[in-house]
């Protein structure tokens, strides 16, 4: 749990200049959150939720700390103050990935691929909320708008939702089973390692590229016990992660083409891999097996002539409609993945300007979910494909109201 939707140049892909997709941060930018616009709250302009000017914010706040002495806010401003911390439009980025996961295991969702998404909304949020705790001293001279340094959350209450966020994760993935917590713990270890020490180092991307990944496995481990089918899911996951925290290292200050243009190599590589023809969930073996050892019922496979069992008592022309919707999905979501990054990459590469390379950073958290959607689309999980691709607008829409940065 996209990069992120992330990462101070290691805020983008959810981060503020560095990259997820992101497990613990935010992008940064005007376009980071798919409005398009530049609001108050992208560029530090302005005013922030509460009407206050950021930088006099910055001006009053006392030497004691980021936002010391500050009054506190209303009802209303300290909701909006939470969800700005939290970033909650970055949430619809999130519960892709464990049904992504639950459909590259071959296992139809359940009651614990809920438990999952419920435990990987726990800790990316806690990721979110330790992101502006560990980033408090320079957010109140570079971004005094943000909740912290402009008095609006004091530092000890962000410090502590992201310690309550964490456990309600933990807890939420032990109630899953064994497996779940397996992968949950190092999941929450690297969402916390990001944040304090390795989000401005060289390991920052790929540490936000592995919090991606293993979110993607807690949705197979939980629905299914087993990581094993879904790893190959979690690698394109990651992979898509890696490209786009990499691109956000160099958001705040432009740079070199060579990021973007690696980013959209990357972006056609994944789009041929996820929508290439002859992929399938893979075959059941044996009389048992359409029960996993985790309760969970698994979709029956392909045989040696790429047919389901199904598909060898259905009549031939409702059998070849179904493999014909379960390629034209997956094609068109390939496609949507495809638009929504290479063409700001492209824009990036060519002139890797601040502003450009906000948009492509933005871009590539937006693309996470149709490659989510394309990733279950392609095994036959073709009804969460499209509850998982319904998001993308739900989480542009409510990206207008809150920023994602």
């Amino acid at each position: 749990m996209s990069p992120v939707e992330q990462p101070k140049p290691d805020r983008a892909t959810d981060g503020r200049g560095q990259g997820e997709d992101t497990y613990g941060s935010s992008p940064a930018g005007p376009a980071a959150d798919g409005s398009g616009t530049d609001g108050p709250a992208a560029n530090g302009q302005g005013t922030d939720a509460s009407g206050t000017d950021g930088m006099a914010a910055h001006r009053t706040a006392s030497a004691d700390g980021p936002g010391a002495g500050r009054p506190a806010p209303g009802g209303r401003d300290r909701r909006r103050a939470w969800a700005e911390l939290l970033r909650l439009p970055a949430l619809f980025t999130v519960p892709g990935d464990a049904l992504a996961g639950a459909a590259a295991a071959g296992v139809r969702p359940n009651a614990r691929t809920l438990l999952a998404i419920g435990s990987s909304v726990c800790l990316y949020e806690a990721g979110m909320a330790l992101n502006d705790w560990a980033d408090r001293a320079e957010d109140a001279a570079e971004r005094p708008h943000r909740p912290i340094p402009s008095g609006r959350i004091r530092p000890a209450a962000a410090f502590t939702a992201a310690c309550a966020l964490t456990g309600a994760g933990l807890a939420l993935a032990a109630r899953a089973g064994r497996p779940a917590l397996t992968v949950a713990a190092p999941l929450a270890a690297t969402v916390w390692a990001y944040d304090l020490t390795l989000k401005h180092t060289p390991a920052g991307p790929a540490a936000m590229a592995g919090a991606r990944a293993l979110d993607l496995l807690l949705g197979a481990a939980a629905t299914g016990g087993s990581t094993r089918e879904a790893l190959p899911s979690a690698v394109l996951l990651g992979t898509h992660t890696l490209a786009v925290t990499t691109v956000s290292r160099q958001e705040t200050q432009g740079g070199s083409s060579l990021a973007p243009l690696a980013a959209l190599a990357t972006t056609g590589l994944l789009t041929r891999l996820v929508t290439r023809r002859g992929h399938r969930a893979r075959p059941s073996a044996g009389p048992d097996r359409s029960r996993t050892s985790h309760g969970g019922t698994r979709r029956p496979g392909p045989d040696a002539t790429g047919r389901t069992p199904s598909s060898r008592t259905e009549p031939a022309p409702r059998a070849e409609a179904g493999r014909d919707l379960v390629t034209g999905l997956t094609t068109a979501l390939g496609a949507v993945y495809a638009a929504t990054a290479a063409r700001p990459y492209l824009h990036a590469a060519l002139n890797p300007s601040p502003p450009l390379t906000q948009r492509a950073v933005g871009a590539g958290i937006r693309a996470t979910i149709p490659l989510q959607a394309g990733l279950g689309a392609r095994t036959g999980a073709v009804v969460p494909a499209l509850l998982t691709a319904a998001l993308a607008p739900l989480g542009a829409r409510f990206a207008r109201k809150v920023s994602v940065t």
